[in-house]
C-alpha cells in the first residue's frame, strides 16, 4: 500500500522535483552504505527501501521521457 501512494505523488510532480528527488536519494543512499561499512547504521532495511525508491523514480522519469505518463 505505501508504495502505491509514493507512485502516486511520483505520477504528480514535475521532471524538475524527479531529478531533485532522485539526486537526494542517491546521496542518502550513499550515506547509508556508508554508515553500515562504518557499522553505524541501525536499520539496514532502509537501504533497501532507498534502492527501490531510486528505481521507482528512474521508472516515472523514463516513462514520461517515452511519452507513456
Amino acid at each position: 500500500m505505501r508504495s502505491t501512494k509514493y507512485l502516486e505523488s511520483l505520477t504528480d510532480k514535475s521532471v524538475e522535483e524527479l531529478r531533485n528527488d532522485l539526486v537526494s536519494s542517491k546521496k542518502e543512499l550513499f550515506n547509508l552504505r556508508f554508515q553500515n561499512a562504518t557499522n553505524q547504521l541501525d536499520n539496514t532495511a532502509r537501504i533497501r527501501e532507498v534502492r527501490k525508491n531510486i528505481a521507482r523514480l528512474q521508472t516515472v522519469m523514463t516513462q514520461r521521457a517515452k511519452g507513456l505518463a
